[in-house]
């Protein structure tokens, strides 16, 4: 909102390695949707992941946040296959934000932030003041404490999706996977909102479409195109002109903006 100040990172966040090794997934009796996927997302540094619609971005966000299981491949934080996990302490390491987030809820925007600690609470225990600490700081972090009593469904879509980036905040991941983060924001909380995933000390994993927003806010890019990897590695080296006619099927331009020297893109059909 205009006036607010700029999302703030949260203190304490952790961060670990996730690797991907040769990971295929496809629908029960149907042909691979992905197939042999390999990667590494280090720790505190943030993996954009790009390609065309049908790429298969979103196929291999929900393999990485425990929602498919491989038909091969393993999916790996620090070693350990989060398969062989108890679905608690996967969801301690791993939080996710998707693109499309329901509007039914009967719940306040403190409640779904809430909602983020239940991994670290037994059984039906209510929060504690640590736990309410963290739901007042993810809030804090998204300029949200004026919302906290706010109906979730009476908000905006941009304002859904900050409120889902609290609840994932409030999860304490030490990996934050994003479908889409920008989808439904303006351009000024797509900002804030790339701009504080900078910031978190944690590995960060997420679909963009814009590629200019990828360029300034990731450090390592994954090309996918057909369900396969086209290329990987860091985002200078990777989003190049060649490659990109070659994953959107369009012909590419790269400026350098002065005084900045930043990339960026322009696009046209391909001929």
């Amino acid at each position: 909102m205009p006036g607010n100040p700029p999302f703030q990172a949260p203190e304490g966040q952790k961060s670990a390695l996730l690797e991907a090794k040769e990971l295929s997934w496809g629908p029960k009796g149907k042909p691979d949707l992905l197939s042999n996927v390999s990667f590494r997302a280090e720790p505190g540094r943030v993996l954009g992941i790009v390609g065309s619609n049908g790429a298969g971005k979103s196929t291999l966000l929900r393999l990485l946040y425990r929602f498919h299981q491989p038909r091969t491949g393993q999916v790996l934080i620090n070693d350990q296959d989060i398969w062989g996990m108890s679905p608690r302490s996967a969801a301690q390491k791993i939080a996710a934000v998707l693109q499309e987030q329901p509007t039914d809820f009967a719940l306040t925007v403190w409640e779904i932030v809430a909602l983020g600690r239940t991994p670290h609470r037994r059984g039906f225990a209510q929060a504690g003041s640590e736990d309410k600490a963290i739901i007042e700081n993810a809030l804090a972090t998204l300029n949200l404490q004026d919302f906290a009593k706010r109906s979730f469904g009476t908000l905006s879509g941009g304002e859904r999706q900050r409120v889902m980036v609290a609840r994932a905040l409030a999860q304490e991941p030490h990996i934050l996977i994003l479908d889409e983060p920008t989808n439904h924001l303006d351009i000024r909380h797509q900002l804030e909102v790339l701009s504080l995933l900078r910031r978190l000390n944690m590995t960060i994993i997420t679909s963009l479409h814009d590629l200019n927003l990828v360029g300034e806010h990731t450090d390592d890019v994954l090309v996918l195109a057909n369900g396969q990897c086209l290329a990987f590695g860091p985002s200078d080296q990777v989003l190049t002109e060649p490659l990109v006619d070659q994953a959107f099927g369009i012909t590419s331009r790269i400026q350098r903006l002065m005084p900045s020297d930043q990339r960026h893109f322009t696009f046209h059909l391909a001929r």
